[in-house]
C-alpha cells in the first residue's frame, strides 16, 4: 500500500546544517535550534518568511522541552506555522517528521516545513533520569530492578549472540570502520583510529557492550528545510528527492519485544523501497543509526541489507567498510562524531552532503542514492527515508 500512497518525489530537502558544536557548556538548546535553522535556511536561500511548517520533538530534560515543545521552540525561534508536527518516536523521530512533511505538502497544508532537532546531552547541567523509566504497565517489570538504555540493549545483543554466533570481535569492527570515517572528518568528537583489540580491551559497561561498543555523547543540533518539488527548482541549491519513507513500532519496553533479534526496520524498510520502488540492492551508501554497534548489526538484517544471521561475516568482510558493499556512516555516526540525542536528524544531513559531494568525512564517488535508516527507545520504534540525488 506504502507503494501506492506515499507521494514519492513531490518534494525534496532544499536545506541542510548540522551544529559544528561537540561541547556547549552554559548553552541552551533553543539557541542551537535558533542558529541551525537560519543555517538550513540560508543553505537553501530562504527565509522565515518562507516557513509555513515546522516540525521538532524536545522531550528529554536536555532538550529542554516537555508539553508542547513543538510550541515553545517555533515561538523562540520566530516561526509561525500553519503546519506543525511533534512525533516522538526517539532517535527516529526526525525521520518521520520528513515523512509527515511530504505528506503535509502533497495535501497543501503548506509548502516549506523545517525541521530542526537540538540538545546539550553532554552539557546539561540538571540530573536526568535514563527515559522510558515509567513505573506503570510493562515498566513494573523492569523499572525496580534497574534497567538502562545501555542494558535493554544488551539483552538483544546476547540473544543475537547465542541465536546466531555473531563475536564481539565482529560488534568490535563497527566501532572500527566508524572510526576510520570520523578520523577523515574535522567535526568529528572521536578521530584517533581504533583497532578490534582496543574495543575489547575497553570498560565493560553492560555485557557484551564495552564502552567503546556505545555511542558517545555530545551537544549539537541540525535543521533541514523540506519543500515541495516545484519550489524546489527555485531555491539556491536546488533540491534532493524525498524517493521513499517507511515508519513502524513494535514495542515501550524490552520485556515486550517479541524477537530480541530483529527490529520493526524490517517493517518501516520494506515500506520506504515499496514507496521508492527500489530494492537493498539499488542502495550503495547508507546511514544507519548507530547508538550501539548492535543497532547497526540488527537493522542491516532487518533492512535486507543481509540474510539473517550472517551480519558477523558480512562486516568481517568488511561490507561497511570504505569500498565495501555498503560503506554507511561516513562522518563518523554516533559511535565516532556525534550523538546529542536523536541521532537520526544527523543521518539525514549526511545522507544530503554524501549526495551533494559534500560529506566532511570520506566522500564516495558520486551516489545517487542513500538510505536513512532511524531508531527510537529501546529497539523500539524505526523510520526509514529513501534519498536520490536527482529530481
Amino acid at each position: 500500500m506504502a507503494k501506492e500512497y506515499f507521494p514519492s518525489g513531490s518534494a525534496a530537502i532544499v536545506g541542510a546544517f548540522e551544529s559544528p558544536r561537540r561541547k556547549a557548556p552554559g548553552l541552551h538548546p533553543y539557541q542551537i535550534h535558533a542558529e541551525v535553522i537560519a543555517e538550513a535556511l540560508a543553505d537553501a536561500g530562504l527565509d522565515l518568511s518562507d516557513v509555513d511548517g515546522f516540525a521538532t520533538a524536545a522531550s528529554f530534560p536536555s532538550e529542554a522541552g516537555w508539553q508542547l515543545n513543538v510550541v515553545e521552540i517555533a515561538e523562540y525561534v520566530g516561526i509561525k506555522p500553519s503546519w506543525v508536527c511533534s512525533t516522538d518516536i526517539g532517535g527516529a523521530a526526525p525521520l518521520s517528521h520528513v515523512g509527515n512533511a511530504v505528506a503535509a505538502i502533497h495535501a497543501g497544508l503548506c509548502e516549506t516545513v523545517v525541521i530542526s532537532y537540538a540538545s546539550t546531552g553532554r552539557s546539561w547541567p540538571l540530573p536526568a533520569s535514563d527515559f522510558n523509566t515509567g513505573q506503570t504497565g510493562p515498566g513494573e517489570f523492569e523499572v525496580p530492578y534497574g534497567v538502562s538504555t545501555i542494558s535493554a540493549y544488551a539483552l538483544a545483543a546476547t540473544r543475537y549472540m547465542h541465536q546466531y554466533g555473531l563475536r564481539s570481535e565482529e560488534l568490535a569492527e563497527i566501532a572500527v570502520q566508524a572510526r576510520r570515517y570520523a578520523h577523515l572528518n574535522p567535526q568529528a568528537m572521536y578521530r584517533d583510529i581504533i583497532t578490534v583489540d582496543d574495543v575489547l580491551s575497553s570498560p565493560m559497561i553492560s555485557s557484551p557492550l564495552r564502552k567503546l561498543d556505545c555511542c558517545v555523547v555530545s551537544d549539537s543540533g541540525g535543521a533541514i528545510v523540506v519543500t515541495s518539488r516545484n519550489r524546489a527548482r527555485d531555491t539556491r541549491r536546488g533540491g534532493l528527492s524525498i524517493l521513499g519513507f517507511g515508519e513502524a513500532i513494535s514495542h515501550g519496553q524490552m520485556n515486550q519485544m517479541s524477537d530480541l533479534s530483529t527490529t520493526s526496520a524490517e517493517f518501516s524498510g520494506q515500506r520506504a523501497f515499496a514507496s521508492a520502488r527500489l530494492t537493498p540492492a539499488d542502495i550503495k551508501v547508507a546511514q544507519i543509526y548507530d547508538s550501539f554497534t548492535i543497532t547497526v548489526a540488527l537493522s542491516l538484517e532487518a533492512l535486507g541489507f543481509v540474510p539473517k544471521g550472517e551480519v558477523g561475516r558480512f562486516i568481517a568482510e568488511g561490507g561497511i567498510a570504505p569500498g565495501g558493499r555498503l560503506p554507511i556512516n561516513t562522518d563518523g555516526g554516533g559511535l565516532s562524531s556525534n550523538h546529542a540525542g536523536r541521532r537520526g536528524m544527523f543521518a539525514i544531513i549526511e545522507a544530503v552532503r554524501q549526495l551533494r559531494g559534500e560529506s566532511p568525512g570520506l566522500q564516495l564517488d558520486a551516489p545517487e542514492l542513500c538510505l536513512v535508516n532511524g531508531t527510537g527507545g529501546w529497539l523500539s520504534a524505526t523510520s526509514t527515508l529513501i534519498l536520490g540525488a536527482k529530481q
